[in-house]
C-alpha cells in the first residue's frame, strides 16, 4: 500500500512537472506567434520607419505595439477561457453540450455506464464521478474533467454506449479512472485554455478576411476600397498564422499527451483485470470512428479523450494518442492478430453491445452484495439524504433513533421519510460497518444534485444528529468531513500548495497522530507509544511533541485542512504514519479504517476498501 501511495502522489508532482513545461512550449509558441505577426506588421508600416531592417523595426514604436498587442491578445483569449472553465469538469461538459446522466435512470445503457463507473470507483478508490453523455456523438470516445478526484466528471459518447459490450465499456471506464489517479485532468483543462489564446490570431485573422472581401454595397471612393482590401490581405495573413497556432497547439498536446495514453491503456488492465476489454474497445474504434462530429471542441480537446477526437494532417508527428495498433500490441502481444482473426468470422456472444460480462471482479461483488432496493435508493436524493440520516442514528436503539429524528423539522426534500429509513437500517445491519462508506460513495452522485441551499440545510442537520448524544465518533467525523469536502461550493478547485516541508504543520501533525493513537487502543500507554513512533519520522531533532489529550473534531478537519497544502510527494510520510498507528498491533479494525479513510479523502489520495478485521 505504501508503494501504491507513493506512486499516486510521484504522478501527481509528475503531472506538476508537465505543466511546467506546457507553460515552457507555450511561451515558445506565443514567441514564434508574435515574431510573425510582427512580420505582417513590419510589410504594412515599413514605409513610415523608412525601411529599417526587422530586428531594428521591432524596437521601434511601430514594432513594440505590434508585439505588445499580439501578446495582449493570446494572454487575453487563454485568461477568458481559464475563467470560463474555472468551474472544473462540470463546465467542460456544458461546454460540448453534454447531458448529465440522472443517478436514478432506468435507461438500459445509462444503467450499464452507471454499475461500471461505480466498480472502477470502488477498484480504485476514487469517488464515482458525475457522469454525462454527448447524445449527438455517433463515435466512441470518453475523457474525464476537473481539477480534483474527488469532483470529476466523466463524459462519454452515446456511440460508446451502443457499439461497446460491458467489458468494452468497462476498459474505456478504467483508462478514464487512470487520468483521474494520474493527476492529468488538471493539465488537460489548463491546456485548453492555453489553446485557446495560440488560436486567437487565427480567429482575428478571419474576421478581418470576411470584414475586408465582404460584398457589400459598392464604395464611391476608391480610397475606401484599397483599405477594405489591405484590410482583407492582412486578416489573411493573420489567418495563415493562425494555422501556425494549430500546428504548434496540436505539437503541444502530442508532446503531453502520448506518454500518459499509455500510462492510462495499463492502469485499466490493472483495474479491470481483463486485457482484452480495454483492446477490443481500441479495436473497435479503428473499425468505426472515435471523431466528434458535433462539437467545435472536437480538435481543442483531442488531447484528453480516449482517442483521436478530431481529424489532422501529419497524424504521424501530431496525434495526441499512440497508433490503435500499436496501443493494443503494448496491452499484450499477439492481442490485435486474433482480434483481426475474430473479426473476420462470427462474433462470440459475450463480445457483442449490451452482453453481460463474464469477468466479475472484486468491487462487482461488492455491489452485488448489496439489496436491489437499497441500491436503488442510493441513486436518488431522497434515497441519498436518508443512507446519511441512517447511519447516523444506525448504533441507537428505536427509542433513541425516535427521538433525534423528532428534532429535525419538516422540509420538503430533506424531510425525514420513515418507511425509507425502516428499508436502510436492516440492510446497513446484516452488511456490517465496513460497507458504510462504499455505499456512501454510491449515494455522492444524487446527494451533488442537492443545491448550494439544500447542501447548507442537510449539513446541519447532519451536525445536529451528531451533536445531540454530546459525543462524536470517528465515523461521524469522517461523514460531517465527507461532505464538507465534496458538497460544499468552490470544492472541485485544486488546492495550492502551501508548504514545502513539515515543519509548519507539526502541531496539525499532533492533533492527528494523537487522535489516531487512541483509536487503535484504550491503554495510554500504547497510545503514547503508538503517538512517539509515528512523530518520529517528522521530528527535526528537537525536543519531541506530547500528545494533545483533546481534540475536538474541528480541530481535526482545521489539522487535515493545513496538510492538504504540503506538497504531494511530502503526503506518502503522513499516510504511511497512519497506517503504522492503526495497524501497530496487526490488525485494522473498522474505527481505525475510518480514521484512515477520512485522512486519505482530506488529501485527495484515492483509497480502494482495505481487508478490515
Amino acid at each position: 500500500m505504501a508503494q501504491a501511495r507513493t506512486s499516486f502522489f510521484r504522478r501527481q508532482s509528475t503531472a506538476r512537472r508537465n505543466t511546467a513545461l506546457l507553460v515552457v512550449l507555450f511561451t515558445i509558441a506565443v514567441t514564434l506567434i508574435t515574431l510573425c505577426v510582427c512580420l505582417v506588421g513590419y510589410w504594412v508600416t515599413r514605409s513610415d520607419t523608412s525601411a529599417l531592417p526587422f530586428q531594428h523595426w521591432l524596437l521601434t514604436r511601430h514594432g513594440l505595439i505590434t508585439a505588445g498587442a499580439t501578446v495582449l491578445l493570446i494572454l487575453t483569449g487563454s485568461l477568458a477561457r481559464w475563467i470560463d472553465l474555472a468551474g472544473g469538469g462540470e463546465r467542460v461538459a456544458r461546454m460540448v453540450s453534454a447531458r448529465a446522466v440522472d443517478p436514478s435512470t432506468s435507461d438500459r445503457d445509462e444503467r450499464r455506464l452507471i454499475n461500471v463507473a461505480e466498480e472502477m470507483a470502488i477498484a480504485s478508490g476514487v469517488p464515482v464521478p458525475r457522469l454525462y453523455i454527448m447524445d449527438r456523438e455517433t463515435g466512441i470516445n470518453a475523457f474525464v474533467a476537473g481539477y480534483t478526484p474527488g469532483e470529476a466528471v466523466m463524459v462519454v459518447t452515446h456511440g460508446s454506449l451502443t457499439h461497446l459490450s460491458r467489458d468494452e465499456l468497462q476498459g474505456v471506464v478504467a483508462h478514464e479512472f487512470s487520468h483521474i489517479l494520474n493527476g492529468d485532468m488538471r493539465l488537460n483543462v489548463r491546456l485548453i485554455s492555453l489553446l485557446a489564446g495560440i488560436l486567437m490570431i487565427g480567429q482575428v485573422g478571419s474576421f478581418l478576411v470576411r470584414s475586408g472581401f465582404h460584398s457589400g454595397p459598392v464604395r464611391s471612393r476608391s480610397r475606401d476600397r484599397r483599405g477594405q482590401a489591405a484590410l482583407g490581405l492582412v486578416g489573411l495573413a493573420l489567418l495563415l498564422i493562425g494555422y501556425i497556432g494549430v500546428f504548434f497547439g496540436r505539437l503541444i498536446q502530442a508532446a503531453v499527451s502520448r506518454q500518459r495514453e499509455s500510462l492510462a491503456d495499463a492502469s485499466a488492465v490493472q483495474f479491470t483485470r481483463n486485457p482484452e476489454g480495454i483492446a477490443s474497445a481500441l479495436f473497435r474504434i479503428g473499425q468505426h470512428s472515435g471523431y466528434l462530429e458535433t462539437t467545435s471542441h472536437a480538435s481543442d480537446m483531442n488531447h484528453m479523450c480516449f482517442c483521436e477526437s478530431a481529424k489532422m494532417k501529419l497524424t504521424a508527428l501530431l496525434a495526441s494518442h499512440p497508433p490503435i495498433e500499436d496501443r493494443i500490441r503494448t496491452i499484450e502481444p499477439g492481442m490485435l492478430a486474433r482480434m483481426r482473426s475474430r473479426s473476420r468470422g462470427r462474433v462470440p456472444p459475450e463480445t457483442t453491445p449490451g452482453a453481460t460480462s463474464s469477468f466479475s471482479p472484486v468491487p462487482g461483488q461488492i455491489l452485488d452484495s448489496l439489496p436491489d432496493t437499497f441500491r436503488q435508493l442510493l441513486y436518488t436524493r431522497t434515497g441519498a439524504v436518508h443512507l446519511c440520516y441512517a447511519l447516523m442514528l444506525l448504533h441507537l436503539n428505536e427509542q433513541e433513533r425516535a427521538t433525534q429524528l423528532a428534532r429535525l423539522q419538516d422540509h420538503p426534500s430533506l424531510g425525514v421519510q420513515p418507511e425509507m429509513l425502516r428499508t436502510f437500517f436492516p440492510a446497513l445491519e446484516s452488511l456490517g460497518e465496513t460497507i458504510r462508506f462504499p455505499a456512501l460513495e454510491l449515494a455522492t452522485p444524487a446527494l451533488r444534485k442537492l443545491d448550494n441551499e439544500e447542501v447548507t440545510e442537510f449539513r446541519q442537520r447532519i451536525k445536529g444528529l451528531i451533536e445531540a448524544d454530546g459525543r462524536v465518533t470517528l465515523f461521524e467525523m469522517a461523514l460531517a468531513s465527507y461532505l464538507q469536502r465534496h458538497l460544499t461550493p468552490g470544492a472541485a478547485r485544486k488546492v495550492p500548495v502551501r508548504y514545502r516541508n513539515y515543519l509548519p504543520v507539526k502541531d496539525h501533525l499532533c492533533v492527528l497522530f494523537s487522535l489516531l493513537a487512541r483509536a487503535g487502543s484504550n491503554d495510554t500507554g500504547i497510545q503514547r507509544q503508538r503517538f512517539q513512533e509515528a512523530m518520529a519520522g517528522f521530528s527535526d531533532g528537537g525536543e519531541q511533541p506530547g500528545m494533545v489529550t483533546r481534540a475536538s473534531g474541528s480541530a481535526l478537519q482545521d489539522a487535515l485542512h493545513h496538510l492538504n497544502r504540503l506538497s504531494p510527494m511530502l503526503k506518502p510520510g503522513i499516510l504511511d504514519a497512519c497506517k503504522q498507528c492503526v495497524s501497530a498491533d496487526g490488525s485494522i479494525e473498522v474505527r481505525e479504517y475510518e480514521m484512515v479513510r477520512l485522512v486519505a479523502d482530506q488529501l485527495d489520495w484515492p483509497m480502494p476498501p482495505l481487508a478490515l478485521t
